[in-house]
């Protein structure tokens, strides 16, 4: 069997990001209200105060859910999600013979990374569905419920697919880090109503020198920039950032500066082992010479999240930005035991 890579979840991750949520940065949060209305808590629930007086001067409270926007963030969704799937079957799927459903074990492949790659998707997922279900002013607690099972919901489908299909498998690691991803998201809600540790994501194309190496990639990752962002593990790097002032309430620190751990590896030119086998399982590639190792990763980061500003362009490109590490100099320890400087970290 030829190599076996995995790729989709984070693709139809990044491509649900950008369909779904980044066109509702570009409401008012308030902009359809007719009567004058203040939120009853600075986290922006769905609970509206009306300041026009009730019955005997008594303030009025109810629960307000615009119907359109629910409406919009619906069909957002389907579109969104529904065509990212419909390109990612006709790009990917059809093209490889489909069987009965099954299980495949790949929690050795890839150094993990494509595990935390399947993090990050479902966080993403989840923090774009539950951004959009705010917007349209739902409750606080079916916002968190329902963004939260969106990105496992979302992920989970990948996965059937996969399960159908002769090449991969339903992977109970993968499922797993779905899980994870969502649920980073869920508990920071639920516990502080915010995201103070955000997901992230950054990205170098890699060039190997040697000949036989970079046709391997080739083959392997593609050799557009894109194609290498999507696929190629040994140039990708997932983050953890922590936004400082949300730990220190009481600290001096800028309100945006965060600071990042971050995971990848190096040396990769196959999922278990840098050999590489034809169809009839003979070997075409053989680069067990080269050691595959872990990078460890630490450096500051900026949450645009933080960042206050009136306009709508800006609110639209801070959103598309805090989905990827901000480039910055990181301090990396690896499993070959050195320690790196990296002046400037994609």
């Amino acid at each position: 069997m030829k190599d076996r890579f995995v790729v989709k979840g984070w693709q139809s991750g990044l491509c649900f990001f950008v369909v779904s949520i980044l066109p509702f940065y570009a409401f008012p949060q308030d902009s359809v209200l007719l009567n004058k209305v203040s939120f009853a808590s600075k986290n922006s629930i769905a609970t509206l105060r009306i300041d026009s007086p009730g019955i005997n001067g008594v303030e009025k409270t109810q629960n307000w859910s615009n119907k359109t926007r629910v409406k919009m963030v619906a069909t957002g969704n389907i579109m969104g999600y529904g065509g990212a799937m419909v390109g990612l079957y006709a790009a990917w799927y059809s093209h490889y013979p489909q069987t009965h459903f099954h299980f495949f074990d790949d929690n050795y492949e890839w150094k993990q990374v494509d595990k935390v790659g399947h993090a990050y998707s479902a966080y993403i997922e989840s923090y774009a569905s539950m951004e959009m279900w705010r917007w349209a002013g739902v409750s606080r607690n079916k916002r968190i419920l329902i963004g939260g099972l969106s990105g496992v919901a979302y992920q989970t489908i990948i996965e059937t697919l996969d399960a159908f299909s002769v090449g991969w498998g339903w992977s109970w690691g993968d499922f797993g880090a779905n899980v994870f991803g969502s649920g980073l998201l869920v508990g920071q809600e639920l516990a502080w109503n915010d995201q103070r540790v955000r997901f992230k994501f950054s990205f170098h194309k890699k060039n190997y020198g040697a000949t036989d190496l970079n046709r391997r990639a080739n083959d392997l990752y593609g050799k557009s920039l894109g194609e290498r962002m999507i696929k190629d593990y040994n140039g990708q790097t997932y983050w953890l950032s922590a936004n400082l002032k949300s730990f220190l309430p009481n600290s001096n620190l800028p309100s945006w500066l965060g600071v990042a751990v971050g995971y990848g590896a190096d040396g990769m030119f196959g999922g278990e082992s840098n050999v590489g086998k034809d169809d009839l399982g003979n070997i075409t590639f053989d680069r067990r010479d080269i050691q595959r190792y872990r990078q460890f990763y630490i450096s500051p980061d900026i949450d645009f999240s933080k960042i206050k500003t009136k306009s709508k362009l800006v609110k639209i490109a801070f959103g598309f930005l805090n989905a990827f590490k901000f480039p910055a100099p990181s301090i990396e320890y690896n499993s070959k035991g050195k320690l790196v400087f990296n002046f400037i970290h994609f």
